[in-house]
């Protein structure tokens, strides 16, 4: 039992400074920098973990023909958009906030389930959508005066990235279900790091490696190396030895750790109204799945964070 809250502590403290790298890194290489940088450094990472560890999953590939559409629409709803949305939030909101907002994902992913995939809703979820909703609107702090301001544009931006997150997800439980995760995982992210290239490119924020700072670097390495690879390995540990329920517990501790990191490394204010927002998002979020079982949340927790 001490391994398995060993990597829930481990993965909340990893998934919650990956808001705090993509902060120090946007304003140095752009949102769009920073996708490609993630994904290449993740996929990195995956790759080595597919070929070392999981070279099973290696030889599955010869037997089946890997379905290509439906993988880049997950690439793009799962990593590229949401990805690039999250780093453009941050450069209107603190990393708190934004790692806040990302706790309504299983919300989305409900809701586009029941509309779009034909996914039943119990009463009882219904009423944790209308919680978490509530959850956010104290959250966006709404008034007529500030609803162009640049806090509501970098909510509303990180509001789409979990829009995102919920339709990749659905993509990948309708679409992708038969394949091992690793190489869902590993496909995407190499999908999405060719996607995001050429907006690179365009977006006059292109440093090769010769012009990362030791900040910049490390903060790559946080972010891809361990944000979007390795975590991948404490999750499935904790679903595998522990429960789908205890590995879910992680969605509540990163939006805490979060803005620990935030308060405590980059002087953020932490508000009332994030903390009453974020009490009625969890609240939905556990009325909304707490019955979710273990094939359901393997499948929709490509890559989160």
């Amino acid at each position: 039992m001490k391994k398995l809250y060993g990597a829930l502590f481990t993965l909340s403290m990893i998934w919650g400074t990956s808001f705090l790298f993509i902060k120090l890194l946007v304003n140095e290489l752009g949102p769009w920098g920073v996708v490609f940088w993630r994904c290449f450094f993740g996929t990195v990472t995956l790759l080595l973990i597919l070929f070392f560890f999981k070279k099973q999953d290696v030889s599955h590939l010869r037997l089946i023909n890997l379905p290509w559409i439906p993988l880049v629409f997950v690439a793009l709803f799962n990593n590229v958009l949401p990805f690039g949305l999250i780093a453009m939030s941050e450069m209107n909101i603190s990393s708190s906030l934004a790692s806040v907002i990302n706790a309504t994902t299983p919300i989305w992913t409900i809701v586009i389930g029941s509309i779009f995939f034909m996914v039943p809703i119990r009463g009882k979820q219904w009423i944790g959508v209308f919680v978490g909703f509530i959850g956010i609107l104290l959250l966006l702090n709404l008034d007529f005066v500030s609803l162009m301001n640049e806090n509501f544009v970098g909510a509303g931006t990180m509001l789409a990235a979990t829009f995102c997150y919920g339709l990749g997800a659905q993509l990948a439980r309708k679409y992708l279900i038969h394949l091992p995760v690793i190489i869902v995982s590993t496909t995407t992210l190499f999908m999405s790091m060719i996607i995001s290239f050429p907006f690179m490119l365009v977006s006059n924020h292109t440093k090769g490696y010769s012009g990362f700072s030791i900040e910049i670097f490390l903060s790559l390495i946080g972010l891809g190396v361990f944000g979007s690879g390795l975590a991948y390995l404490f999750y499935y540990f904790m679903v595998k030895e522990g429960s789908a329920e205890f590995a879910s517990l992680v969605t509540y501790i990163v939006p805490i750790t979060a803005m620990i990191w935030g308060f405590l490394l980059l002087d953020e204010h932490i508000s009332a109204n994030m903390v009453i927002g974020l009490l009625f998002v969890f609240a939905g979020v556990y009325l909304s799945s707490a019955k979710a079982n273990k094939k359901r949340a393997i499948n929709s927790s490509i890559v989160q964070e």
